[in-house]
């Protein structure tokens, strides 16, 4: 279940033009070192892109929608491309139905009705996972609370009967002590929100922007005081008064016809009785009476300037133009603020805008991380002064124009999986639940397309020219807040556990499950000798392609970490035809979207677009990946902007984790300890262009590259396009090597207590060093750890979350890279329950690979489970291009995932038990914890293992580990 309080995630600095997750560049022989700048001219060489119209063609959802007599509203969309289909259930509540002293009530029930129904008791979790469910989950937010899963075609009626049985026979299954165990999960995802740099700016925002008694004037993650005295009544009337059929959208997506829809929907949910229809409440976009700005301190790294106004909501008129006005202002690659604040006058790392449009009211809101040594004031200025000129003056067509072809080759894109968090599904449910019409996103569309110059900036004036809430952050000791302590709970009567009352017919059995359809995976070469992997997919008219440089941060110089992070960064600053702005705005025509990054064994340089741009598009990415140019002119801001990275990882839980993690589970000498987030501040302050050049020429050359590509277009039509751009693409100078020696040493176990001084939460890392490598069989050992580690419904996470509900999630498994795979645990725990929670995960751990082994069931169920989600598991471009790097990594087959389910069935639990008995020891162990050292430190002596104890601020300088 996601925390939507306003994430604070959204906040937290990250440095686009270095994605972790992603790719990165590129070789040839680099051009010399005073490269000529772009012109004009050379802007308009670049070729045209197809019209914003051919592309909105694209995007169609073709549905059939009917209402059961009880209320309940069903859509039904047809997609045969997998025998799969999405299960997307909205209730028509959320947290602005939620009265003074209920708040949380909605997102609370987001997590009771996970916890078994009357005629499903247990987790519903379990049920799901044999099903081989993907795309399991449920949000709430302001405006409604939902729940998914995609299942296999054969598990749909079991699907069903789960959901109808939440819908119709709760609250009999709600005991206290269900009620006692989400409380407390609850309050530990609130706890693990707040404990990030920046965590309490998003209640400071609503705060700021939306009277207290306003429906959107509180946080849908709520307030502990009442999270706390909510009683077992309250909740179950919380339940009658919102959760009836007639206040519910079900959308069924995918492998699905509407007659057979009728008839599973009529059979599982028709017996529901009605009940109270939701009310919409009162909801009018606020009027402040004056601008208001305000101050807070909070342990980060870098300032923060957020700048928000009222705004209309989703079904007003203005929305589609303040949604480009976003765009145009702060969503672009080559928006204003980026232009005149970032690559300007350099006076802050990042900056954007958002249109945030809820059902009956919205947000517009500006964020701007300063640069660090740069008054806040400064930028807040300038920031007015930009919204003042559009206000005045508007956007340009041409800007109108690039902020469209984005938009809408994203929204393509989107739309390739039936469920999930954002596929077609939640399409077709929003604009039933919010617009009365599931077809409501192509009317949106409709309305951006018409969009002119004219209307966005009547839009700015009445709206942006309002008065506004303004909050700075500013570095300093974060100040006391009443949410950081747990209120003493009111007394409560507890009430029996309630059994199963079997008030329906036995949940149905799934029928047989169709096969898994991998596409057929073909190689050739390009005229230089690179290699090409080639799917081919159908479902929307998108290319995605990744040039996979043998590199990765193991490649990265060990005496100037953070020399790839550089070379990333600054790869799509100019090449030898277009300069950094003329580069995004080339981007933006073609509704290309260029992704950097790495993993510790491969770099890569991405990117996605419309195949009728693929031509173009190819362009633009041949020319980052062959000719970038490294502006000496860009360099001091591109290295601020990575400086300000890792300064913020230093404030942050994980960041500070990865840091010591990493030299403990490979070993000092290994190539992959150098994976400890963006580099070394003191290396990347010394930087030269000469020292990129130099990475670039060794690592991102065409000899070390492959190139993997889905598409719907065929393979000759692609190959074609790409050896016409990268066919005579030669490197030059002595490629780079990676060299990785046989390390038998152990780390020596023990705790290591890094101190963040207030935090809630303590972030605990259990780290074991193993002798795996990924290009092994890792298929038995990682199928055992399910059970223990790899799940929801893993030994770790039912006993840290659903038993103990200390925490929000607690996972462990094999972070698998081709030389090494050590065995990680990440269990984010409220503060005070810090040591008893390692030696739970101690005792959890010894059990697993000592007297309570996998068990019959928890074996049935992974195998099970494993075999009937491969259906769901490739359903988008993008798995199968993922699917495809992964087993080049790891030296499989093409055909490698077709093969799957005869491995799983071959297995038995004996095998599965040795597997991980042979890897793991419990007592090898290192826990690093990331906490507040006066709360977390008098715990550790029951642990039973050394304690080191090292400053937040020494982590940076942390000495290598010792053997």
């Amino acid at each position: 279940m996601t925390r939507l309080a306003a994430s604070a995630a959204a906040i937290a600095l990250a440095i686009p033009a270095v994605a972790q997750n992603a790719p990165a560049t590129s070789a040839t022989p680099a051009p010399p070192l005073a490269a000529a700048p772009a012109t004009a001219g050379t802007a308009a060489a670049m070729p045209k892109a197809a019209p914003v119209a051919d592309l909105v063609k694209a995007i169609d959802i073709p549905y059939e929608q009917f209402t059961l007599p009880n209320g309940l509203r069903v859509v039904v969309h047809t997609d045969r491309k997998a025998p799969v289909v999405a299960v997307s259930v909205w209730y028509d509540v959320g947290s602005k139905h939620e009265p003074k002293g209920k708040t949380g009530f909605a997102h609370l029930f987001e997590h009771l009705m996970f916890n078994g129904s009357e005629n499903a008791p247990g987790d519903f979790f379990e049920p799901l996972k044999q099903v081989g469910a993907t795309d399991l989950n449920g949000t709430t937010y302001f405006d409604r609370t939902n729940y998914f899963e995609t299942v296999p075609t054969a598990a749909l009626e079991q699907a069903l009967y789960l959901e109808s049985d939440r819908m119709g026979w709760l609250t009999g299954a709600i005991s206290q002590a269900v009620l006692d165990e989400q409380r407390g999960v609850v309050q530990n995802e609130k706890r693990e929100g707040d404990n990030q740099p920046y965590g309490l700016v998003p209640y400071k925002l609503i705060e700021g922007v939306f009277p207290a008694d306003h429906p959107y004037g509180h946080s849908t993650i709520g307030s502990m005081a009442d999270l706390d005295r909510a009683s077992l009544d309250d909740v179950k009337s919380w339940f009658r008064d919102h959760y009836g059929p007639n206040n519910a959208v079900l959308v069924l997506a995918g492998d699905i016809d509407v007659a057979t829809a009728r008839r599973l929907a009529t059979k599982y949910f028709g017996p529901i009785k009605p009940g109270p229809k939701s009310v919409a409440p009162a909801a009018p976009v606020p009027v402040l009476a004056q601008a208001k700005s305000e101050v807070m301190k909070d342990r980060v790294a870098a300032p923060l300037v957020v700048k928000n106004w009222p705004v209309p909501g989703l079904n007003d008129p203005a929305a589609p133009a303040l949604e480009v006005a976003a765009y145009v202002l702060g969503g672009l690659a080559s928006s204003r603020f980026d232009n005149a604040l970032v690559k300007g006058d350099k006076t802050a790392v990042q900056v954007s805008a958002n249109y945030s449009d809820f059902a009956q009211v919205g947000t517009f809101s500006i964020q701007a991380v300063v640069r660090p040594g740069v008054d806040p004031a400064v930028v807040q200025k300038r920031l007015d002064e930009l919204v003042a000129d559009f206000i005045r003056n508007g956007p340009t067509a041409d800007e109108v124009q690039r902020t469209l072809t984005t938009m809408v080759s994203r929204r393509i894109g989107g739309l390739e999986s039936v469920g999930g968090f954002g596929g077609k599904a939640v399409a077709l449910a929003e604009g039933a639940l919010y617009s009365n019409d599931p077809g409501f996103y192509k009317k949106r569309l409709a309305e951006l397309a018409a969009q002119t110059p004219a209307s966005v900036k009547a839009a700015a004036q009445q709206w942006l020219s309002r008065p506004g809430y303004t909050l700075t952050v500013v570095p300093g000791e974060r100040d006391a807040y009443d949410e950081a302590q747990v209120p003493p709970a009111a007394p409560q009567t507890a009430a029996p556990d309630v059994p199963a009352k079997g008030t329906r017919e036995p949940m149905p059995k799934v029928g047989e499950v169709g096969a898994l359809a991998f596409p057929t995976v073909q190689r050739a070469k390009l005229r230089n000798g690179i290699e090409l992997v080639y799917a081919q997919r159908t479902a929307v008219p998108v290319t995605q392609i990744v040039a996979s440089f043998d590199a990765g941060t193991a490649a990265d110089d060990a005496k100037r970490l953070g020399t790839q992070a550089m070379t990333l960064a600054m790869i799509d600053e100019g090449t030898t035809r277009l300069n950094s702005i003329q580069l995004a705005e080339a981007k933006e025509r073609l509704g290309l979207d260029i992704f950097t990054g790495s993993s510790p064994d491969r770099t890569t340089v991405s990117f996605r677009a419309p195949s009728a741009n693929l031509a173009p598009a190819v362009d633009v990415w041949a020319d980052l990946l062959r000719a970038p140019t490294f502006p000496e002119s860009e360099l001091p801001r591109v290295r601020g902007q990575l400086l300000a990275q890792i300064a913020q990882e230093l404030t942050d839980p994980a960041g500070l984790a990865r840091r010591v993690v990493s030299p403990i589970a490979y070993g000092a000498g290994s190539p992959y300890a150098k994976n400890v987030g963006t580099g070394d501040a003191a290396a990347v302050q010394a930087l030269t262009r000469d020292d990129l050049v130099a990475f670039q020429r060794a690592w991102l050359r065409p000899e070390k590259a492959k190139i993997f590509v889905v598409s719907d277009r065929p393979m000759a039509e692609v190959q074609q396009v790409l050896n016409a751009r990268l066919g005579d693409w030669q490197g030059t100078g002595p490629a780079g090597t990676k060299v990785f020696r046989e390390d038998r040493s152990l780390p020596a176990p023990r705790v290591i207590l890094i101190d963040r001084p207030d935090s809630p939460q303590s972030r605990i890392t259990g780290a074991l060093r193993t002798n795996l490598r990924g290009t092994q069989d890792l298929l038995p050992v990682i199928t055992a750890n399910d059970a223990l580690g790899g799940d929801f419904l893993g030994r770790i996470n039912m006993d840290l979350r659903e038993t103990k509900h200390w925490s929000y999630g607690a996972y462990g498994g094999f972070q698998r890279n081709a030389f090494a795979a050590p065995y990680l645990i990440n269990a984010p725990v409220q503060a005070d329950k810090t040591g008893p929670a390692i030696t739970s995960l101690q005792q959890e751990i010894s059990a697993f690979v000592g007297d309570k082994p996998l068990t019959q069931a928890e074996f049935d169920r992974s195998i099970t489970g494993a075999i009937r989600s491969l259906a769901g598991n490739f359903e988008t471009a993008g798995d199968v291009l993922g699917a495809m790097q992964a087993n080049d990594l790891y030296q499989r087959p093409d055909n490698y995932y077709v093969t799957l389910p005869q491995a799983y069935r071959a297995m038995t639990r004996d095998e599965l038990v040795g597997a991980i008995r042979s890897v793991i020891d419990p007592n090898r162990f290192v826990w690093v914890v990331v906490g507040d050292a006066k709360v977390v430190r008098p715990q550790l002596d029951s642990v039973g293992l050394p304690v080191e104890v090292m400053s937040a601020a020494s982590v940076a300088g942390a000495p290598q580990e010792r053997e």
